[in-house]
């Protein structure tokens, strides 16, 4: 494990001079070497200093190289346009040195030490690439929230320690209360981010450059997933008292939610009410406590990680020759771009969920494991679900058909390496389905 930190703090050097190229081929041989030595077992393997992982890190961590690669590969404008691009390049690379820290270390106080140092290159990026004129007030949004919630939690792990000695995930044994339990959910509720609590992510994805929002949608707020998974670890017979109240908010905001996609012309905002919904389901498979529902979860994350991006990616591909967001003038672009418009259906539609991507299969899992939970949940999962289908449709639909905007129609062709940018999103999206059997050993 700490060899692959170590190649990646290699990696920095090569970002400050401006090796675009060669630092998007290390990743990519990163990626590859990690895939090839890793051993995806249910307990913490390739132990060293501390780091180690399990099935659900090493998951999580490919996520994040690949996720970052194609960060690089969407970026091209900073690079063609000189802006600070080896500043950029190294501020990505140690904000995926975070991320591999956050998933690999096993000590509690550790990882909310990297958790919250994941915020700092976020925020440069947003601060420094942003192209809106309220990225300041979208970065406080995103610093305050995470941290009104996080500061409890740092409180409940002093505590800990005192109480147990130890903050190792799997040694920590204690006697819990309400206010340690909801100290140490609370910040992972509102990274996820939980209905009610979602407002900086809305402010954060409009406000940040195209880089910022696909490791955003596709990386950090799965963090707060990780995060519930792993202190459930220690406390969950007190919490099943008291998880019923989360389920039943997340219910609900996904159905609203879903309602508040419908009435969206800004393409990117919609995206981001969409990932609200769906992480409001990863929420309710994790309290429920049960296999389907843990496995689902991973299986949503890591495949709303990929869709999410890929709509992001594909958000931007617009924007740069339209220069807008609005639906109102992004429309009937299947005249200009038809071969775009089969990317934005493949990507709309394993957004609703649709065979054979990793969304479809996490779904049933969660969904199954929901209803084991209460069968009144029937309601607001089918609900939930037709509106999931219904703004995808929208949002296909009311980019690609109609009548072509007048300014709009001499827009440049998509180039090869935005087509390629998108393919490698979607290919993992709908091939690792065909050998999900490997997940299972994770528990």
């Amino acid at each position: 494990m700490m060899s692959m930190l170590l190649y990646m703090f290699m990696l920095i050097p090569l970002s400050i001079y401006g090796e675009w190229w060669l630092v998007c081929l290390m990743l990519m041989f990163c990626m590859f070497m990690y895939m090839s030595s890793m051993w995806m077992m249910d307990y913490y393997s390739m132990v060293s200093y501390s780091m180690g992982g399990d099935m659900m890190s090493c998951c999580l961590t490919l996520l994040s190289v690949w996720i970052v690669l194609l960060m690089l590969l969407a970026s091209m404008k900073v690079m063609t346009f000189s802006l600070n691009s080896g500043l950029f390049t190294m501020v990505c690379v140690v904000l995926l040195i975070t991320l591999v820290c956050t998933f690999m270390c096993m000590n509690l106080f550790m990882f909310y030490l990297y958790f919250e140092f994941s915020l700092i290159p976020t925020l440069f990026l947003i601060f420094g690439w942003g192209y809106q004129p309220e990225r300041l007030l979208a970065g406080y949004y995103l610093l305050f929230y995470t941290l009104f919630a996080s500061l409890p939690m740092l409180v409940c792990i002093f505590y800990l320690y005192s109480s147990c000695s130890t903050l190792f995930y799997f040694l920590i044994d204690f006697e819990c209360n309400f206010y340690v339990y909801l100290s140490l959910i609370m910040a992972f509720l509102i990274k996820m981010p939980m209905i009610m609590f979602h407002f900086w992510l809305l402010k954060a994805h409009v406000e940040a450059p195209v880089s910022g929002s696909m490791i955003l949608a596709g990386v950090l707020l799965k963090l707060g997933g990780y995060g519930m998974m792993r202190v459930y670890m220690f406390m969950y017979e007190y919490s099943m008292y008291y998880n019923y109240l989360f389920i039943c908010l997340s219910l609900y905001g996904m159905f609203i939610v879903g309602m508040l996609c419908m009435i969206q012309v800004d393409i990117k905002t919609l995206i981001a009410y969409s990932s609200v919904a769906h992480m409001g389901l990863v929420i309710c498979g994790i309290m429920t406590f049960n296999l389907w529902g843990l496995l689902g979860s991973l299986l949503l994350m890591v495949g709303h990680g990929l869709c999410s991006s890929s709509l992001f990616a594909l958000a931007n591909i617009i924007y740069e020759r339209s220069h807008s967001r609005s639906m109102l003038i992004n429309k009937g672009l299947m005249t200009v771009f038809p071969s775009l418009s089969l990317m934005w259906f493949m990507t709309s539609i394993n957004n609703m969920a649709s065979p054979p991507s990793l969304n479809l299969m996490g779904e049933i899992m969660l969904i199954n494991s929901v209803l084991s939970w209460s069968v009144m949940s029937y309601l607001f999962l089918g609900l939930a679900s037709f509106m999931s289908c219904c703004y995808s449709i929208y949002m296909y639909s009311y980019i690609n058909h109609g009548s072509l905007y007048s300014g709009n129609k001499s827009l440049s062709l998509a180039t090869f390496r935005e087509f390629l940018l998108i393919i490698f999103h979607l290919f993992p999206l709908n091939i690792i389905f065909m050998s999900i059997d490997f997940l299972l050993l994770w528990l």
